[in-house]
């Protein structure tokens, strides 16, 4: 199977459909790890997993979410109330801070309704361009990239991308991934960067991305 090229002079051609295809077999299931039941409670759960584990987050959102579940629930609350309540997730003052001020704009600009758009989701507190791709992906179905860092190196050590920073690496893999499966790719490649493709002592001896992998490559060679 010839490699699917990306844009000439961007970065050396991967076997991109021999990738997907590894990570279908791989991650069929993938799906995002933040337990959610509504687009607002991943909008919350999202914010809240700035530099922590969705571990840790869920753990966090299992004692919150049965009383607080609700843009009205949140406007309602004290920052200080709030920052009691999601201190295990770290950055707890800003998070609450943004949770609170977002359910109260949600509620007087937004009829308490999740927006469905990227600008719109990015002038919420709290919310950059990953937490609003990952919540029109996840909530609403629209096809995004959610590049957080498990993504970032695992997209650029494969050779899928080849970037300096998330925005540029999002921008790649939407030139070399088929559209309809960027979101279902993102989760992917989160749940190989957490069982495999670590930040240190990556397992690459059984990695089924290893025979096409720029990384695996250079680490076989200097092994040599």
């Amino acid at each position: 199977m010839e490699p699917r090229n990306a844009a000439p002079g961007t970065r050396p051609a991967v076997d991109v459909e021999a990738i997907l295809q590894r990570l279908d077999e791989t991650y069929p299931d993938a799906w995002c790890a933040l337990v959610h039941s509504s687009p607002f409670e991943l909008l919350v759960a999202t914010i809240l997993s700035a530099q922590c584990t969705d571990e840790r987050v869920n753990i966090v959102t299992a004692r919150l979410f049965p009383k607080y579940n609700k843009p009205e629930h949140f406007a309602a609350l004290r920052y200080e109330e709030l920052e009691e309540m999601i201190k295990d997730c770290g950055l707890y003052r800003s998070k609450a801070k943004a949770i609170i001020d977002t359910s109260r704009i949600l509620l007087h600009e937004y009829n308490g309704e999740v927006p469905r758009t990227r600008e719109e989701l990015m002038k919420l507190p709290g919310v950059g361009r990953k937490t609003a791709n990952v919540v029109l992906a996840t909530a609403f179905g629209v096809p995004a990239i959610a590049v957080d860092t498990h993504v970032f190196r695992v997209a650029n050590r494969i050779g899928l991308a080849d970037a300096p920073d998330a925005r540029r690496t999002e921008e790649q893999l939407m030139e070399v991934i088929p559209k309809d499966r960027w979101a279902k790719a993102h989760h992917q490649l989160i749940h190989h960067g957490r069982r495999i493709c670590s930040a240190r002592n990556p397992k690459c001896h059984i990695c089924p991305l290893a025979p096409y992998c720029r990384y695996a490559a250079q680490r076989r060679a200097a092994a040599q």
